[in-house]
């Protein structure tokens, strides 16, 4: 287990050893002993709410990982949904994290603004995610706690615009004043080191940690990330505005055929889309149906670890990528800065 080597505006926020978030990775895959494991080597993770429809079951899920966490504080993913019933849905959640003492929670889908109230009586921790500046500063504006920007590299929903992690980690934090953490493409220590260096707050992952040990789904489909190079990830349902990278098996080539012929009726899409095939998938390791959430970072996911492996190495990365910037810097530079200080 590695000491902290950043600490940061996201440190200080969640109380936390290591910058570093892991999103929640869909339905019932982020659960109470995957989010205790990250959350136990230093990170924060996020148990997603709408995996659990029952109420009992969820109760369960958070006390479990209270019990895990001996106490520390873990997160709930909590989908903003337009839907019919939707915000009844994540009101009936709200209650039940706060019942039992949830400190912060990752929201995504619409606007918070139907929940920001209630969770900040709550005094729970909101981290907005964005897929571009223009909805932070809207989610700025509504009092959130913090900002996850999240670019084209991102498996899940990119959002529509296409816009690097790159582009995302040099300019969100110029133009926000909240702590930003940038997902989409990050796997590795180096990456990390760059996005805190270009002013952000943290890293947050999904698909890198698809190999984690403590992730309930299938050693095959876990083995099918480590032989993976990146290069099987495609976005799909682009005619519905819903995008979503995923990666490329039977279902996703049924819904680029959607695309392709741009059909918009939702009907033709449901039964390639359907988050039972996607769970089903998880279970059994046949990754030719449903859903995967998965981005080109899986090329960083080289073996299956524990998370407090995966992070210990991201940790030395991060320290490597450091000593080799500190090194190339020029000495008429350091001297200029010597001086500089000595005026100063």
């Amino acid at each position: 287990m590695r000491s902290q080597l950043f600490k940061t505006r996201i440190t200080d926020l969640l109380g936390i050893r290591h910058p570093i978030l892991c999103g929640g990775l869909g339905p019932r895959v982020s659960d109470a002993d995957y989010v205790a494991a990250v959350v136990n080597a230093g990170g924060m993770g996020f148990i997603v709410a709408a995996g659990f429809a029952d109420p009992d079951e969820f109760h369960a899920q958070l006390k479990r990982c209270r019990q895990l966490t001996q106490g520390q504080p873990f997160g709930v993913n909590l989908y903003i949904s337009r839907q019919s019933g939707g915000l009844a849905r994540v009101a009936e959640q709200i209650r039940i994290l706060i019942e039992e003492g949830v400190s912060c929670v990752e929201t995504a889908g619409a606007s918070p603004q139907p929940v920001v109230g209630a969770l900040r009586e709550a005094g729970i921790k909101i981290l907005h995610k964005v897929p571009a500046v223009k909805y932070a500063h809207s989610a700025a504006r509504l009092g959130v706690d913090s900002i996850i920007m999240v670019g084209n590299d991102c498996g899940g929903h990119p959002g529509l615009f296409g816009i690097s992690s790159m582009v995302q980690a040099a300019h969100g934090p110029s133009v926000v004043d909240l702590p930003v953490v940038i997902g989409g493409g990050i796997g590795t220590g180096r990456q990390m080191a760059a996005v805190l260096a270009m002013g952000a707050d943290g890293i947050i992952m999904g698909s890198r940690m698809m190999v984690a040990e403590e992730l309930w789904i299938h050693e095959s489909y876990k083995e099918k990330v480590v032989r993976g190079d990146g290069t099987e990830s495609v976005v799909v349902k682009r005619a519905i505005g819903d995008h979503h990278r995923v990666l490329l098996n039977d279902s996703a080539r049924a819904v680029l055929a959607l695309d392709d012929a741009k059909i918009t009726d939702f009907e033709q899409f449901r039964p390639h889309v359907m988050g039972a095939l996607a769970h089903e998938a998880y279970l059994t390791g046949d990754t030719s149906v449903g859903m995967l959430d998965y981005g080109p970072a899986v090329v960083f996911a080289d073996a299956v670890k524990s998370v407090e492996a995966i992070f210990d190495d991201m940790i030395d990365d991060a320290a490597i990528a450091i000593r080799r910037l500190n090194g190339l810097e020029t000495r008429n530079n350091q001297s200029d800065a010597a001086l500089h200080n000595a005026a100063s």
